[in-house]
């Protein structure tokens, strides 16, 4: 198999295999260069800036604006394959540079499902794929009837396009609220849906590529905090497994009827009467599967790009009976680089991977891993890790003095009668 849309040798140099260019250049991209490196695949970046997190790693970035065809075209020169970052590159620039001849994975036609929600909605409602219920609304006058049709608010207003980590995100209780006019501030309709009472959320992650082969990776359960992905486990504990093949099913369904190149992530969410509601699609490596870099025998990077040239897949399957993987965000903390002491010297089994990005309060700026044969403590090693990172965990030894002096308090300062205790 050789990738389509030009001689098979286009892009390629005299050692290296076929050049693939992507565009942006957060911390996916940088993972995707660590896989690129292995496989021996040359990449050419698009980056917003000079100093971002995939332009530190990646040799010779271009720098511009996804946003500007002649700069995608520039980046394109050479390349064999073109894949992506983030979905926000126009969707009528990609048509054009896929009428220039050049491969894009995924294509317009399959990633406009990603880059916008109305028409994912519409699609996967046609496709009979489970989602909650939902009207387009486009007006704030519209949501009172919306609602009504719906079942009653709450309701969830998501922004069609352009909205990640929660932001475009609005929960209304009734049609005053003034999320729904900050919904409907840019003026654009906007997707109503229902309020789901979920058990979980849950994520599978499918990578298909253009000869049709596909790989299902096990499905995860997922912690949201203010609508950042916190905390992801793999495989999601206790999940009925008819239920863990059903979410596998749709996700393979949604890669295959959309035509996705690539990895594709559907987040779910698992309900009280035993069903998966498709919430949120993205047809790229994940942050629901950075757990693969070190819990999976052939990482997500790796698969994305291996799918994208149109080689074999990798192996799926897990390497431990339990991965946890942590979010590191940003704190209160100086160099993240001096938290190294501590967490390695704890547990020279965790896999730490900072972003090489600058500390923001709740930014992501990395993520640490673990596994191993008992949940329990695989959480607790990688909570603790990427709470040390954080500068929000305690040294074993301080965590322990605190709780000494805690106990001491107590049993000298009990309330006064008539006190709250």
């Amino acid at each position: 198999m050789t990738p389509t849309g030009g001689d098979s040798d286009a892009g390629a140099t005299p050692v290296d295999g076929p050049r693939v260019a992507v565009v942006g250049g957060g911390q996916l991209a940088r993972m995707m260069q660590q896989a690129a490196i292995a496989l021996g695949v040359p990449l050419r970046l698009l980056a917003e800036g000079p100093d971002v997190s995939a332009a530190q790693v990646v040799r010779d970035p271009l720098v511009g604006d996804y946003r500007d065809l002649d700069r995608l075209r520039e980046v394109a020169q050479g390349c064999a394959v073109m894949t992506f970052d983030h979905e926000h590159v126009p969707t009528e620039h990609l048509h054009a540079l896929a009428a220039d001849g050049l491969a894009c994975r995924p294509g317009p036609a399959a990633l406009v499902h990603a880059q916008d929600k109305a028409v994912m909605r519409e699609r996967l409602t046609a496709l009979a794929v489970p989602c909650p219920r939902w009207r387009l609304a486009t007006g704030p006058r519209e949501v009172a009837a919306v609602a009504e049709a719906l079942g009653g608010f709450p309701l969830v207003l998501k922004t069609a396009r352009g909205g990640y980590d929660g932001k475009g995100v609005w929960f209304v209780d009734d049609a005053d609220d003034a999320g729904v006019a900050a919904a409907f501030a840019s003026g654009a309709a906007v997707l109503a849906e229902e309020q789901v009472e979920f058990v979980r959320e849950l994520a599978v992650l499918a990578v298909r590529s253009p000869s049709g082969q596909t790989a299902v990776y096990p499905v995860v359960e997922s912690v949201q905090r203010n609508g950042i992905c916190h905390e992801v486990t793999a495989p999601a504990p206790d999940l009925d497994p008819d239920l863990a093949v059903a979410a596998q099913r749709v996700a393979l369904q949604i890669a295959g009827e959309l035509g996705v190149t690539g990895v594709l992530a559907v987040e779910m969410f698992e309900t009280h009467d035993g069903r998966v509601l498709v919430n949120e699609l993205a047809m790229r490596p994940h942050n629901t599967g950075h757990w693969t870099i070190d819990g999976a025998v052939t990482s997500q990077f790796e698969n994305h790009l291996r799918a994208v040239l149109d080689l074999p897949l990798g192996a799926v399957r897990a390497r431990a009976p339990w991965s946890v993987m942590v979010n590191i965000l940003g704190g209160d903390v100086g160099r993240l680089y001096d938290a190294y002491p501590h967490v390695q010297a704890r547990d020279p089994a965790v896999r730490v991977h900072l972003y090489g990005k600058q500390v923001r309060p709740g930014r992501k700026v990395g993520h640490v891993t673990a596994y191993g044969d008992d949940l329990d403590q695989v959480r607790a090693r990688a909570r603790h890790a990427a709470g040390w990172f954080a500068g929000t965990e305690q040294d074993d030894t301080e965590q322990d003095e605190t709780e000494q002096d805690e106990t001491e308090q107590d049993e000298t300062e009990q309330p006064h009668p008539g006190e709250d205790a």
